[in-house]
């Protein structure tokens, strides 16, 4: 039996001798001196078969390009610790509110998680492809100075976009959770928080607890708490931060699984309505989708609740990567051998992938020997 899919052709496709050749007009036009390759991940549990494709394709994808360019390349894993842990409702008034992983876990916690979870792989790819990666979480990123400085300048042309970030409602959600005795409970959808400028590096921004009533806080460039944006919202304030002003020479590549593709027209239509221009916009790499029989996304959440079931070919590890049959290392190498399969046409990488497909090139595909291992 072949281990290569069967793919039809597409306009991108066609277009291409190489998976990677959709990026050299960004890597040319910028002329950068090394390239950082951005991969994010809800931090909500183990992790299933489409996160582990999506990172593992971040290094590859590295490693490509720098064998292309001849200019260093790496990974940063952004850790989303925003993720909803916990939910709860007001019963006076209906609005919903959430405590994420953030505060309820706390630091350490979510430090072990991460280096339980996902370091392996992430120290395993890095050995066998000689691609350095460092990881973030989402509470060090709004924390920082760059970040915040962005979003501080973002507010008085945030009405300009504010449409395309929140279409239903043009409201985008920012949650600032209560900080009365480590709380951290914040409306879910923001209702009643506002934020204004009172300065132009600082923001006060009130609202409403679920236990502890009205509360009101500042944030500036340096402090201040916690930073909760909507997806859209985040992904706006984290591009403009990395490709509006000079980042050490660095070109940032967003690497997003192919269900992002929607989400981003929207975010690169706020991105122009805040004054950015085409040329300014984020590199950005959509990799394949796994879809269950129905054409839908493989999702972890609805199998676990019982909206739809798991494909009754697949395995259990498909859900989560900790019951593969096997190490850590035979993981990576059975990853390695499906992304080298996937990056070996065009066709093989822009498209979506059932999870039957993806369950048969894991367990026939054979290991690569050009891989090198520093």
């Amino acid at each position: 039996m072949t281990t290569r899919p069967l793919s039809p052709n597409n306009v991108l496709a066609n277009a291409l001798h190489h998976a990677e050749d959709v990026l050299t007009p960004r890597i040319l036009a910028a002329a950068p001196e090394r390239l950082v390759l951005v991969v994010g991940t809800q931090i909500n549990g183990a992790p299933h078969i489409g996160t582990s494709l999506v990172q593992s394709l971040a290094f590859a994808m590295a490693a490509r390009l720098r064998d292309r360019f001849g200019l260093p390349a790496e990974v940063l894993f952004n850790a989303l610790d925003n993720a909803p842990y916990e939910l709860d409702a007001d019963p006076a008034t209906g609005h919903r509110y959430q405590r994420a992983y953030a505060q309820a876990l706390g630091k350490p916690a979510l430090t072990d998680l991460v280096a339980t979870l996902y370091q392996p792989l992430f120290t395993a790819l890095s050995r066998r492809l000689g691609i350095p990666h460092r990881v973030e979480t989402y509470t060090e990123q709004q924390a920082g100075e760059r970040f915040r400085l962005t979003w501080l300048r973002l507010l008085p042309r945030l009405d300009a976009a504010r449409w395309w970030l929140s279409p239903s409602t043009g409201t985008p959600h920012l949650r600032v959770p209560c900080p009365y005795s480590d709380c951290g409970w914040a409306e879910k959808h923001a209702e009643r928080t506002r934020v204004r400028l009172t300065d132009p590096k600082t923001a006060q921004v009130t609202a409403v607890c679920l236990r502890h009533g009205a509360y009101q806080l500042s944030i500036t460039p340096t402090s201040g708490p916690y930073l909760d944006l909507a997806t859209l919202y985040r992904n706006l304030v984290k591009e403009i931060s990395l490709t509006d002003r000079p980042c050490g020479g660095k070109l940032h590549i967003m690497v997003k699984g192919g269900d992002w593709v929607f989400g981003s027209l929207l975010v690169d239509e706020a991105h122009q309505a805040v004054g950015l221009t085409r040329a300014q916009l984020p590199a950005r790499l959509f990799c394949p989708q796994i879809v269950t029989d129905t054409g839908a996304k493989l999702s972890k959440s609805l199998i676990r609740e019982g909206c739809t079931p798991l494909p009754h070919v697949a395995a259990g590890w498909m859900l989560d990567t900790r019951q593969w049959p096997g190490t850590v290392t035979e993981y990576t190498d059975q990853l390695l051998a499906m992304t080298e399969i996937l990056l070996s046409d065009p066709r093989h990488f822009f498209r979506s992938y059932s999870a039957t497909e993806i369950g048969r090139m894991m367990t026939v595909a054979p290991v690569p020997r050009s891989i090198p291992t520093p």
